[in-house]
């Protein structure tokens, strides 16, 4: 008798991903190549303007990586050793790393037990004289509440960066995340929803001044090639990266879509034995991630594992807790976001999930829950 192969389930999958478009991406990648412009090149240009007509925002600004998004985006916003910005701690360490790089204080705020995202009703209470800049995180493809960060930063004078690393196509009221602060910023590593084959970025804005300081401080501070005006650093979007992007970019929405409903198999799965993702009525969810609380959330993952299932935990420590980035932050400080990181767990979740993968991934979660 014929021996059954074995269910392979990924993580990501970017590999069949990419063969389904392998022609496309290929022919993308050999035109960058034969033209020779490396850096700078007019498809970064290209995809830069498709990029800015998909969100509906006036400039899409390619750089190096979402991580140095963050930063360039602040550094437009010329924020400066002693000042504050006010974020979350339960997120990618990116969006504080930036912070402390610059030399300024990330002023954490505690977030919302359903939506995992920053509690728009603390932020208040920590605006000072110091505090510069509000960094919402839309996180795990979910946005933030922009209506309430937006009027709280309207009155008190404070600009707002969205990091929307993790939500490139989420939608916030018929408006596309990235286009409703005063900076944007996304990353396009490999596993993300829109994914690069290698570390690349973007930075977006509605402000043409804004824009055009962005645009130098990618390349060393200079406008013209050798005169440098103002601080910059070198994080440019390479042509091949781009080339890839522009072509991934036509997918998207189809990408998106695909996470949408593999993550309302997971919901029907799952019929109430677990808590699926929060989702706002008026906002569209991309699933970047599907994570799900579930009390023995390690004991899960080693069972899991066991079966052939991979998973992962975004994030295990919270950023006050981090040696890096504790300052006088303590255990305690932050107590939902101590809650949620001890037993979220991030189940496979990508545009080559099966129907197939889906049940036996949710089979094994709730035979776990049912023993445990």
């Amino acid at each position: 008798m014929r021996k059954l192969a074995k269910l392979e389930i990924k993580m990501v999958d970017t590999r069949n991903q990419y063969l389904k478009i392998k022609d496309e991406i290929d022919n993308a990648i050999q035109e960058v190549i034969n033209s020779s412009q490396f850096i700078q090149g007019p498809v970064v240009a290209e995809f830069e303007s498709e990029v800015a007509r998909y969100l509906g925002v006036k400039y899409a600004i390619g750089c190096a990586s979402g991580t140095d998004a963050l930063q360039i985006a602040m550094m437009a916003l010329d924020i400066k050793p002693g000042d504050e910005v006010i974020t979350t701690p339960f997120t990618f360490v990116a969006t504080t790393e930036t912070i402390a790089l610059l030399g300024a204080k990330p002023v954490y705020v505690d977030i919302d037990e359903k939506t995992y995202n920053i509690d728009v009703d603390k932020i208040e209470k920590k605006i000072n004289p110091k505090t510069k800049a509000i960094i919402p995180v839309h996180l795990y493809g979910l946005p933030s509440d922009m209506d309430k960060i937006m009027e709280i930063a309207k009155a008190y004078k404070l600009f707002v960066i969205e990091d929307a690393a993790q939500a490139i196509g989420a939608v916030y009221k018929n408006q596309k995340v990235c286009t409703i602060g005063d900076i944007g910023c996304l990353s396009f590593y490999p596993s993300k929803n829109l994914g690069a084959f290698g570390d690349a970025g973007m930075v977006t804005t509605n402000n043409e001044e804004l824009a055009l300081k962005i645009k130098m401080i990618i390349s060393h501070g200079s406008k013209n090639k050798y005169y440098h005006e103002i601080l910059g650093v070198n994080s440019r979007l390479d042509s091949i990266q781009a080339a890839i992007l522009k072509v991934k970019l036509k997918y998207l929405e189809q990408y998106s879509n695909s996470r949408i409903e593999a993550a309302k198999k997971y919901n029907e799965r799952f019929n109430g034995k677990i808590d699926p993702p929060y989702v706002l009525p008026y906002v569209k969810h991309i699933f970047h991630q599907y994570s799900v609380r579930v009390p023995g959330r390690d004991k899960l993952q080693d069972f899991l594992k066991s079966h052939g299932v991979p998973s992962m935990v975004y994030y295990p420590v919270p950023l006050h807790l981090q040696q890096a980035y504790r300052y006088d932050y303590k255990a305690g400080d932050f107590p939902v976001s101590e809650k949620v990181a001890r037993d979220i767990i991030s189940l496979p979740m990508h545009t080559e999930l099966t129907d197939e993968h889906i049940n036996f991934i949710s089979d094994k979660v709730l035979e776990f829950i049912k023993n445990n």
